[in-house]
């Protein structure tokens, strides 16, 4: 992992989680790169500008914005413009316009899109907050699981509800290591790392605070390995096993 800038974090190749997918792109219409554009945008809980979807992908601005004006020209992809905030002309914003198969995926990456930026902007310790404020949205979400049985039944329901949130878990057989093989805030990772990644682990530990698991030691290590996140969960002697 490299930082570009104060706070920004960008993987190395193809480490780290790609987009939360919430419907399969039109594969018959779409080349496999256009088609690769699409559904990172699909992903986005906002509207984006070339320059975010480039940043992501790799790619140079014009090869993405000739790929967005196809999608346009499909009908796939709408294109506004953002608001003014100075001199010049204002961006262009692109958003898919296809439904999703995953609506409380959706709905949870443009709450946690909007509490990132809010705690970026007015929090003395955004981090901390951040994780914070996860543990209170991840005990909420657990509220109507039953209490689990023992550690490892906490664990499997920490997988349940990260499978609900469009993080597509991919556990060892004991849920002591999960993999996170999507992001449902991929851009906003990106721009907030520590933001983002915190409220990801606060979930993970109020979810388990609510179900009567044990949250300490519990670790999130954002684009550790090729394709994914990696989050470690403990026993109750403290041990994760790798």
């Amino acid at each position: 992992m490299k930082k570009n800038g104060p706070g920004v974090v960008s993987p190395e190749s193809d480490y780290g989680p790609r987009p939360a997918v919430h419907h399969r792109s039109p594969a018959s219409l779409l080349s496999a790169p256009r088609a690769a554009v699409f559904d990172l945008l699909v992903a986005q809980p906002e509207p984006c500008t070339v320059a975010a979807l480039a940043r992501l992908i790799h790619q140079h601005p014009n090869t993405v914005r000739e790929h967005l004006d196809g999608l346009v020209e499909s009908g796939l992809v709408e294109r506004t413009r953002s608001r003014s905030t100075g001199r010049g002309r204002p961006a262009w914003l692109y958003a898919a316009v296809e439904g999703e198969d995953n609506p409380g995926a959706r709905e949870y990456a443009g709450l946690a899109s909007a509490l990132a930026a809010q705690l970026a902007r007015t929090s003395d310790d955004p981090a901390g907050d951040a994780v914070e404020a996860g543990r209170t949205w991840g005990r909420e979400l657990a509220r109507a699981h039953e209490p689990a049985r023992n550690p490892t039944e906490a664990r499997r329901e920490v997988v349940a509800v990260l499978d609900e949130l469009g993080f597509s878990p991919d556990p060892d057989p004991r849920a002591m290591v999960v993999k996170l093989r999507r992001c449902p805030l991929l851009e906003a990772a990106y721009r907030h790392p520590d933001i983002v990644c915190g409220v990801h682990l606060g979930i993970v530990q109020g979810v388990l605070e609510q179900i009567g698991g044990p949250p300490e030691g519990t670790a999130l290590l954002p684009f550790a390995e090729p394709g994914a996140c990696r989050l470690e969960l403990t026993d109750r002697s403290g041990r994760s096993r790798r």
